[in-house]
């Protein structure tokens, strides 16, 4: 019973409890653990991240002889590592008399949780038993380590693939940006094994990174033929894909479909869906709707709600939900509540309410919250409490090239030659380097990435030579003239409008048009804000060439229809 019952806690959301009643059982029964009660709460205290709890349990476990019992042994190897301590459960691992194909696989995934891909391979190339769990735990740590190619390679090598090996690939290469080739593993599965709902999952993941809308689409039907849209948790990624495509409407209309198996992540994803595209008033009402239908809402749901607020610039109501979360539902908000706090009196312009609530606030802020603030006094050109902000940063992330960047736009905006030449030799001598922004577009199924100061290509020399013939009939039709005032360089006019002329986010607008038929709704997904000129070009376009165009950008999406934009220039 005690077994159980701390097995229960540490895989629950207070696993620190399993220890206290592993304690209890030390201190006041006549049981004496065995190598389960250890290997449960080995569990817990890795789950807890707690480290010098993990070494004096390892310290009774080697009392009680029960340090190199495979059970145990292999679960040391696992605290350790989710403790960040390699260097201990390479000890744990060598120190077991007969290691199983279990215990080795620990040992590689302890590589590489702790970053040691070299670790890892070379654990990997001593087993003497490999089994197909052992190339699929290679083919993770590859893809979360970022080494594509290498997983590649494993992937190539394996004597055979389940669908975890296919879904592993899927994921890794659409977490990792590679989103035609997550694709492409996708359609190759599609030949030879059936989908699961991981896969599927997975793929729609890359799909909604990439803002792929029309795969998404594809993908849509097959699910539904296949009847996998009763499975939960592939319903919720379709909402989360069309809600990242830009298509609220067909979010709604997954959602509506889902009427008696709706999960918190259902309807946290529909409103984080209406909180993107700047719904503040249909995302409360919806938030009403889940409280009314019986579903408690989580921390999760507060984010999505409270962002909703800002992006909608409901203040007032904002304020309200943030104190509603304590008072009525015991949440304790936590630091992106805040964050959200922070960015909903920042777009407001309310900025000197937005300071003293980060001083104010309970716990310490960290480097987002203040970053959060400087973005606010960026968009609103408040020289002063930009630096002060950008001081505080400076103590907690001194080499973020972000918040360089946007105190060399306040600086410029506001004329401050001098001081933008300051930081930019700052960022120089410390060999710190500036984002690069980039910009997709999917055409006919295939994603087309655009990154400002890349070499040409034929498809951005296609680009290049579009973007010229719009840009000068915006001039000539609207008396379009570019917006340079926060160009970062202080030198000629002309030079300044060439520098905003070959941003990603317009040259993925000038394929689409040269690329999709006429009336076709052109989708961009950009990884930084959209620049006022950008924003101002997108909403001329719009009218001139009569195209709806959708831009999702780091904080929201953009919906510029007719000279519009739904935003209504509030971003």
């Amino acid at each position: 019973m005690y077994n159980t019952l701390i097995r229960g806690l540490a895989e629950s959301e207070s696993p620190h409890s399993s220890l206290q009643l592993f304690i209890q059982m030390r201190q006041q029964s006549r049981f004496l653990p065995d190598s389960f009660s250890f290997a449960f709460i080995l569990k817990g205290v890795a789950n807890w991240r707690d480290l010098k709890s993990g070494m004096q349990l390892h310290g009774q476990s080697l009392c009680f002889g029960l340090n190199t019992h495979i059970f145990v042994g292999t679960t040391l190897i696992s605290m350790y590592a989710e403790c960040g301590n390699l260097a201990f459960a390479t000890m744990v691992f060598e120190e077991m008399w007969q290691p199983n194909v279990v215990t080795w696989n620990a040992v590689v995934t302890a590589c590489f949780r702790c970053g040691d891909v070299e670790g890892a391979q070379n654990m990997f190339k001593q087993m003497p038993i490999r089994n197909l769990t052992s190339w699929n735990v290679m083919l993770a740590g590859y893809t979360k380590a970022g080494e594509l190619e290498l997983a590649r390679l494993v992937f190539s090598e394996m004597p055979m693939k389940d669908d975890v090996s296919w879904s592993t690939m899927i994921v890794g290469f659409a977490q990792n940006g590679y989103f035609d080739e997550a694709f492409g593993f996708f359609r190759e599965l599609q030949r030879g094994v059936r989908l699961n709902e991981v896969s599927l999952t997975g793929v729609l993941s890359a799909c909604a990174q990439a803002g792929a809308f029309e795969f998404g689409k594809i993908l849509h039907g097959f699910i539904q033929k296949a009847g996998f849209l009763q499975i939960v948790s592939v319903s919720n990624a379709m909402i989360d894909t069309y809600s990242k495509c830009g298509n609220v409407v067909m979010a709604r209309l997954v959602f509506q479909s889902m009427q008696e198996g709706r999960s918190i992540v259902s309807w946290t994803s529909m409103l984080a869906g209406l909180a993107m595209q700047g719904h503040g008033e249909e995302a409360i009402q919806l938030f009403h709707e889940m409280e009314e239908s019986g579903i408690q809402p989580d921390r999760i749901t507060f984010i999505s709600l409270l962002y909703a607020c800002s992006h909608a610039g409901l203040v007032e109501q904002g304020s309200a939900y943030f104190s509603k979360m304590l008072s009525v539902y015991s949440i304790e908000p936590a630091m992106e509540h805040y964050g959200c706090m922070v960015d909903l009196y920042g777009r407001a312009g309310k900025l000197q309410k937005a300071y003293e609530f980060v001083c104010q606030m309970p716990i310490k802020p960290n480097s987002i919250i203040w970053r959060t603030l400087l973005g606010a006094c960026s968009i609103h050109g408040n020289v002063e409490l930009a630096e002060l902000v950008k001081a505080r940063l400076a103590e907690l992330d001194p080499n973020n090239s972000g918040d360089h960047v946007l105190l060399s736009n306040i600086y410029a905006i506001a004329g401050k030659w001098k001081d933008v030449a300051k930081i930019r030799r700052s960022m120089a001598e410390q060999s710190i380097k500036k984002s690069p922004g980039w910009s997709m577009i999917e055409i006919d199924k295939v994603i087309y990435s655009f990154v400002a100061g890349e070499k040409p290509t034929e498809f951005t020399d296609e680009a290049h030579s579009k973007l010229h013939e719009i840009v000068w009939r915006l001039r000539a039709e609207v008396g379009y003239v570019p917006h340079v005032i926060g160009v970062l360089h202080d030198i000629e006019e002309e030079e300044k409008e060439d520098s905003v002329s070959k941003h990603s986010e317009k040259l993925a607008v000038a394929f689409g048009i040269a690329k999709l038929p006429r009336g076709k709704i052109i989708r961009i997904v950009k990884n930084l804000r959209v620049c006022s000129d950008c924003h101002t070009v997108m909403k001329l376009i719009s009218k001139v060439y009569e195209v709806e165009i959708i831009v999702r950008d780091r904080s929201r999406f953009h919906s510029f229809n007719d000279g519009l934009c739904s935003c209504r220039d509030y971003w």
